[in-house]
């Protein structure tokens, strides 16, 4: 893709891109931002993991994300953060609006004649609502697995082997986890039509999808925006369709990201970002 050509989308969600965790695909996430002109964005939680942060995964791209939204705000992109489990640090500052960037736990969009609801997810996840240390040693165990299949990527990668993952092949093969993703979006569907909504977006579970349904005579699309993790999926929202967006990495062979030796010190970082901030 040509850096000068950027795709102009009337709504982008993304969510579950988990920065500041040793899965987290940072260079892949803004190569994505950076491509795209969007009217809107959503971010639908689990942006920044706080619960499983570590500075030293923090490298350069992860602030370059930071700036590109930054970016959008400052061009008129309307950016709506929706809190998850992950960053629930965050709602402390629900209710915050301005200059066309808010954060709320759920988010109310019409979409030409069509009303759509947007929530991370997590409030239906009853581990998470009965069981929160399970819940944090659940995404420990998760980490060390994305560290351990990104090695073994890596490995296959040099005999030409396809990657593998682990955490989808389980999640497939397992019955209860099937059951319970399945569980998760009837939950959803049946809640959203109850209170007229015609498109339900959701995060948390990692499995990007588009689907309808039908509850009581009523249609009802349900959607998952996926990760960036494993997935790296966003969905996207133009010309009053709904399209599954999924990173290929064939599209950004030409994309000039930076060098190694454009790295930055976090002092100069930071200052990069105060900066810009007060331009906002």
């Amino acid at each position: 893709m040509n850096k000068n050509e950027k795709r102009k989308i009337d709504l982008v969600v993304i969510s579950d891109s988990h920065l500041g965790t040793v899965g987290a695909c940072a260079e892949e996430l803004f190569k994505y931002l950076k491509s795209i002109e969007p009217k809107t964005l959503v971010i639908n939680g689990d942006f920044i993991d706080i619960w499983q942060f570590s500075k030293r995964h923090w490298d350069q791209y992860h602030t370059k994300i930071i700036k590109q939204i930054m970016s959008f705000i400052s061009k008129g992109v309307n950016v709506h953060y929706i809190v998850g489990n992950h960053d629930e640090s965050i709602r402390r500052f629900l209710g915050f609006n301005v200059s066309g960037f808010s954060i709320s736990n759920k988010l109310t969009l019409d979409l030409k004649d069509k009303k759509a609801w947007f929530f991370h997810g997590d409030v239906f996840d009853v581990t998470m609502k009965h069981s929160r240390w399970l819940t944090r040693l659940g995404g420990i165990g998760y980490d060390i697995l994305i560290m351990i299949n990104a090695m073994v990527n890596t490995t296959l990668s040099l005999f030409g082997v396809a990657k593998l993952s682990f955490s989808q092949a389980i999640k497939n093969k397992v019955k209860g986890a099937v059951s319970s993703i399945n569980g998760f979006e009837e939950t959803v569907v049946e809640i959203a039509s109850r209170n007229n909504f015609d498109y339900v977006i959701c995060g948390h579970i990692h499995q990007p999808c588009i689907k309808d349904f039908n509850v009581d005579n009523k249609n009802i699309t349900y959607l998952n925006s996926g990760d960036w993790i494993e997935n790296l999926t966003a969905l996207e929202y133009n010309f009053g369709k709904w399209h599954l967006y999924t990173y290929n990495s064939k599209e950004f062979l030409n994309e000039n990201t930076g060098n190694v030796g454009d790295y930055k010190s976090s002092k100069e970082l930071f200052e990069e970002l105060v900066n810009d901030f007060k331009m906002l």
